[in-house]
């Protein structure tokens, strides 16, 4: 059941027709999702007669088939009016940190859950926005960044669509609501939401607009004033999507890279090879973006603009020093032995995982498959294990600890201790 509604809206100072898209949901999806904290916090809005719709990006999750991870809401009670609400109901309420912005987070049956006023923006920076609150639902909707992250879903099913959402959903297209240039210049990190949502919603790999196309490159230079954090944030989802050689070489050809902390000159077709590489396999976001890298400079640069974890950068300062001379040997039957031995002279605890990024990085598929069931061996000589048959010296003990070691690899990690003790002349 769906329809189209008319109506009036009055825009400087003349008449204009609005078009609201409407229908019924009622899949087992969105049913799911009323539990006893939801039914609660409803009762709450109906008793004092606020409007609450699901918003954003639940919506669409739901729209497509899925049971959203997170479900964001929206209202047309103040946040002054939900803490005199829920006050009364003993609700709890916590972390009052977005209250400025508009969001109460309640707590009923174990479950937080975050309402937000309608708003408009009043002024933007790039980066910020200081907002009004409003009870009009299309003004909210008009000041979000894609279309298909402007819809509303009551919580009797009924969608609410202002700028044709669904309907992009649908045809699989990933537009800004009104003008790009417009949205993009409210919040710059929008370029990289776009890149990001077009890897999850659209088919075809190259179906942009032109005109979305033209704006990005006209406003990529605002993402310098991005914090590197939230940049960060939204390169690794876009890296685990599909698209994503054709969506990087697209940062390199709208000059967006160097303001991304990514190497102006990225070696791109090295990208694209491990894309294709890596695609079946999961890689993790740094082992695709290492194959950008040159040097490990430019991984020393890219972690002073996007602050990555100790973990990222590790791997990807690995994956570039390695990717060339840690390579299968022709001459051993498995050719596994090079990345085993290098597992097992790191001694670090995640050696393994970086060498399995490493054979995605790589393409080694049967590798790959060999080292996931392979079980890292423990050395079975100890330094007390020396010193008992009489190795004493602090010095020896570490350099005979480094033959026997040594010998062990070339077994095959297959003698035991009596084996390699009786190697030791003392």
């Amino acid at each position: 059941m769906w329809s189209r509604i008319l109506s009036p809206c009055l825009i400087s100072g003349s008449f204009h027709w609005r078009s609201l898209f409407t229908m019924q949901l009622k899949s087992s999806e969105f049913q799911s999702l009323f539990n006893d904290g939801l039914n609660g916090l409803a009762e709450v809005f109906e008793k004092h007669q606020y409007e609450l719709r699901i918003a954003g990006g639940a919506v669409r999750d739901l729209l497509s088939g899925k049971r959203p991870e997170d479900v964001d809401f929206a209202t047309t009670a103040t946040p002054e009016e939900m803490k005199q609400m829920f006050q009364r109901a003993g609700i709890r309420m916590i972390n009052n940190k977005g209250e400025k912005h508009g969001t109460i987070t309640a707590r009923l049956h174990n479950e937080n859950f975050e309402v937000t006023t309608l708003r408009v923006d009043v002024q933007t920076d790039g980066r910020h926005a200081e907002v009004e609150f409003t009870t009009d639902w299309q003004k909210d909707a008009e000041r979000r960044d894609l279309t298909i992250n402007s819809m509303f879903l009551g919580l009797d099913g009924t969608l609410y669509d202002y700028f044709k959402g669904y309907e992009d959903l649908q045809n699989r297209k990933v537009r800004f609501v009104g003008s790009a240039k417009q949205r993009i210049q409210e919040d710059y990190l929008r370029i990289l939401r776009y890149f990001r949502f077009y890897g999850r919603v659209a088919v075809d790999p190259d179906n942009h607009e032109p005109e979305t196309l033209n704006a990005i490159r006209e406003n990529g230079r605002g993402l310098a004033g991005i914090s590197g954090e939230r940049i960060w944030v939204e390169l690794k989802k876009m890296v685990v999507g599909n698209h994503v050689a054709h969506l990087l070489e697209l940062i390199y050809s709208l000059e967006l890279a160097q303001y991304l902390g990514l190497p102006p000159d990225g070696n791109v077709e090295e990208m694209k090879r491990v894309c294709q590489n890596a695609k079946d396999h999961s890689p993790k976001p740094m082992t695709i973006l290492a194959s950008l890298f040159h040097s490990p400079e430019e991984v020393e640069k890219m972690d002073l603009r996007l602050k990555v974890s100790k973990e990222e950068k590790t791997l990807a300062l690995f994956l570039v020093k390695h990717r060339q001379e840690l390579c299968k040997n022709e001459d051993e039957p498995e050719g596994l032995k090079p990345f085993t031995d290098y597992i097992i002279d790191s001694r670090e605890l995640d050696s393994k995982t970086k060498v399995c990024e490493l054979l995605k990085y790589q393409g080694e598929e049967r590798l790959l498959a060999h080292l996931c069931r392979w079980s890292i061996p423990h050395f079975p000589v100890s330094g007390h294990d020396l010193r008992r048959i009489g190795v004493t010296s602090g010095k020896e003990i570490g350099v005979t600890l480094q033959k026997l070691r040594d010998i062990w690899k070339k077994s095959h990690y297959q003698m035991d201790k009596d084996e390699l003790l009786s190697y030791v002349k003392v």
